[in-house]
């Protein structure tokens, strides 16, 4: 049988959390292989602020029961800040029951996993003004920020909602790590994924950034490292910029309070001090010792001589200059990027490698209607329901996709109904590498055609860490029944393996509309 291409595929346009100062937080697929990882957004990592690029929704307005449900009702057991609740502004984990209240994107939003920051009563009292400074931030959007897609205005409760980064801070990785310290070359792409975000902040029109520390720096869903948006934003309208200890903080805003561009920079060198050093040394300290020439000695002791002594030097050298007395003597965004980037070293590594985390899948948003138990399992990408399942139903779904002639039971059916017996029996015994063995001698003979194998030998691909060539047989099994949702599931799985989930969720509401439809039918009967 030739290649079926899907239906879904067809007319199709392709185009976690928010930190807080001290928070612990914790395109379709082309025809060809080697463009499926290319992202529908421009080379800069933005997309003009609109939202909608790699998932991220347009910002808009959320009601407060709507992030009353998403947090328990503000919960303490979804309380993420790193100081928990003596925070003075609270972070909690919550997931959107439904959309904003915009008109906009609300099936964007649907089930999305959110970080919200609850401000100190009376801490903006103008909503206007408030509304307005969430507007400014939140047409921001970036590959590297966490960024704002809401806010919420309702009597005197202010509130922000950012993306949900669920690999901890950049301070729990140095300070607090447990397993491993950060590698060398995972600290250089810290520093230049942050320089990237701070630079297009800037040429954005918001090149203020309110406390920049460690606590700010917080890792997505794949380990990539974000700056937190609620930084662009002051912790309250009056309020202070800067809440560390006065020992690193930019010495004009200890003259005049007031944050400058420079102010920025000068941060963004104590932050490259904890990726060097591994420990919060106040700057003066380490600016004493690098003119002293001891930098071997200000190195994390953790990576056990594990770095070049080059890359350190010039590491080093750019701190020193962010960290000069006089702000005109600090280097700017682009300097900070022009610097770094020679620098990397192991950019085809993924980043959840080099942290030593695993990469955390997203399964696909649940349809609001009820879903079926394949469904289900499907939506959780629960491969091993999804086995139960297809091995229960057997192959009462082929009925009709069959009409062979007498002629046609010949030694060679014999053999090729032998070889799927062979594949059924590996597939019940979880031996899924034999099973696609098996099912391929059935398939490759082409007598006879069945679904049913073609979504057993698709599940057996996704256990074997093949989503493409799962992707494909989901795609045959829908060709060969073209209303069977277990087919168009398949294809679900398939595709958020393969980190396009805008169609991974397209193709799952469109198998459950099939089941909802085939339901109606029998009980019309």
């Amino acid at each position: 049988m030739g290649c079926c291409e899907s239906s879904f595929f067809k007319g199709h346009d392709r185009n976690a959390a928010g930190g807080d100062n001290k928070q612990h937080n914790n395109n379709q697929q082309h025809n060809h292989r080697n463009n499926h990882h290319q992202a529908s957004q421009p080379s800069n990592g933005t997309d003009g602020g609109g939202g909608g690029s790699d998932g991220v929704p347009a910002f808009s307005e959320f009601s407060l029961a709507d992030l009353k449900a998403a947090t328990n009702n503000f919960s303490s057991d979804f309380i993420v800040s790193e100081s928990g609740e003596k925070a003075p502004n609270l972070v909690y984990k919550g997931r959107l029951q439904t959309g904003g209240n915009s008109n906009n994107n609300s099936n964007n939003n649907n089930r999305r996993w959110i970080a919200v920051k609850k401000f100190t009563k009376m801490a903006w009292p103008d909503p206007k003004q408030f509304a307005e400074e969430a507007w400014g931030v939140g047409k921001l959007r970036h590959k590297r920020v966490a960024n704002l897609i809401g806010y919420c205005c309702d009597g005197d409760e202010r509130l922000l909602v950012a993306e949900y980064m669920p690999n901890d801070t950049l301070a729990k990785h140095l300070f607090h790590w447990e397993n491993q310290t950060i590698e060398w070359a995972m600290r250089l792409r810290v520093a230049l994924y942050i320089a990237e975000a701070l630079d297009y902040c800037s040429c954005e029109g918001r090149p203020l950034y309110h406390d920049l520390n460690a606590y700010r720096v917080l890792f997505d869903e794949s380990g990539d490292p974000r700056l937190s948006c609620f930084g662009l934003m002051k912790n309250s309208r009056d309020g202070k910029s800067y809440s560390t200890n006065l020992a690193y903080t930019p010495p004009e805003y200890l003259r005049n309070g007031r944050v400058t561009p420079e102010s920025v920079i000068f941060s963004f060198g104590t932050v490259l001090l904890d990726l060097l050093s591994g420990k919060h040394i106040p700057p003066s300290h380490a600016l004493d010792m690098i003119r002293g020439k001891n930098i071997l000695l200000l190195m994390d002791s953790h990576l056990e001589g594990n770095f070049s002594t080059e890359e350190a030097t010039v590491v080093f050298d750019l701190a020193s200059r962010c960290l000069q007395y006089e702000p005109r003597e600090r280097p700017n965004t682009k300097d900070l990027v022009s610097t770094l980037a020679p620098l990397q070293n192991r950019p085809d590594v993924p980043s959840y490698v080099m942290l030593g985390i695993p990469k955390q899948e997203e399964a696909p948003p649940t349809p609001q209607h009820p879903l079926s138990p394949m469904g289900d399992a499907c939506s959780r990408m629960d491969l091993t329901a999804i086995h139960q399942i297809l091995v229960m139903t057997h192959y009462k779904d082929d009925e009709g996709t069959n009409e062979l002639s007498f002629q046609e039971w010949t030694q060679q059916m014999r053999d090729m109904l032998e070889a799927r017996k062979r594949g059924d029996v590996a597939f019940r015994e979880k031996d899924f590498k034999t099973a696609i063995d098996c099912y391929s001698q059935f398939i490759d003979v082409g007598t006879m055609v069945s679904p049913t194998v073609y979504s057993r030998r698709s599940l057996c691909h996704l256990l074997c860490d093949q989503p493409d060539a799962a992707l494909r047989d989901a795609m045959q099994a829908q060709c060969v029944y073209p209303d069977w949702s277990t087919a168009f599931y398949m294809q679900a799985v398939a595709l958020a393996k393969l980190d396009m989930h805008k169609d991974a969720a397209d193709m799952l509401k469109e198998a459950a509309s099939l089941e909802e439809k085939k339901q109606r039918g029998g009980r019309s009967s």
